[in-house]
């Protein structure tokens, strides 16, 4: 007795996905591989509060020196930029091993409830924190209307 197939040519259409076939490829294992190894792009990762006075800000930037770090304030804009060179080497010998290098900028920009007073500003640097005190701008009250 024979085997009956049943065919349709439209279904093999309805079964192309040019999306989930994208996602096929770079989900796959082989390219995670290739990339799995490189070094990842540092995170500079920050704490704001405030008082009455000032804001208060704590900047993560391990292994920087402190002329690769630039401070920004425009009105309540800040943008902290540094400029990161990381190198490390696994020697056996004369033979390298294993070589991982990174260059680039880490940079992160927030807005501020209130403009700051630029004159007062400090910046200190120690121990891979960055530490920020932005007074906050005098005479800029908010002066609540009563409504009639």
């Amino acid at each position: 007795m024979a085997n009956i197939i049943r065919s349709t040519p439209v279904s093999e259409v309805n079964r192309f996905d040019p999306f989930r076939d994208i996602e096929d490829f770079f989900g796959s294992r082989k390219l995670r591989s290739l990339f799995r190894d490189l070094p990842e792009a540092p995170e500079m990762k920050i704490d704001v509060s405030e008082d009455e006075k000032a804001y208060h800000v704590k900047a993560e930037i391990p292994g920087v020196k402190k002329e690769d770090i630039r401070v920004a304030i425009d009105g309540n804009g800040v943008a902290i930029t540094a400029e990161v060179k990381r190198e490390k080497e696994e020697k056996k010998g004369e033979t390298v091993l294993r070589s991982e290098r990174y260059y680039g900028n880490q940079s992160r920009s927030f807005t501020l409830m209130h403009d700051i007073d630029q004159s007062k500003a400090e910046a200190k640097y120690q121990d891979g924190i960055l530490v920020l005190t932005l007074p906050k701008k005098g005479g800029a009250t908010t002066k609540e209307l009563t409504v009639q």
